[in-house]
């Protein structure tokens, strides 16, 4: 599949000290992926390089490339896996 970054996802990497390769991993290698209200994809991984904390990759699949709109570390992941357990 081809993705690109927009613009904010690359403000987002730097700004969050959030690897480009932890990017790729999820995309390719997801734990986790649904459809969101939005109608993004929604991709979840741990990444345990950085805690085991859980990586969220939002992508707007309309688009050729699929655009990458933001990343960030989902707290309420975290939270949702420890109430599953």
């Amino acid at each position: 599949m081809d993705f690109e970054l927009t613009d904010h996802a690359k403000d987002v990497l730097a700004e969050r000290k959030i690897s480009e390769e932890w990017v790729w991993k999820t995309l390719n290698e997801p734990e986790k992926k649904e459809t969101g209200n939005d109608n993004n994809l929604h991709y979840f991984r741990k990444i345990p390089e950085y805690g085991f904390r859980i990586l969220h990759v939002v992508v707007n699949p309309e688009t050729l490339p699929k655009e990458i709109i933001t990343i960030f570390f989902d707290r309420r992941e975290i939270k949702n896996e420890i109430k599953n357990r």
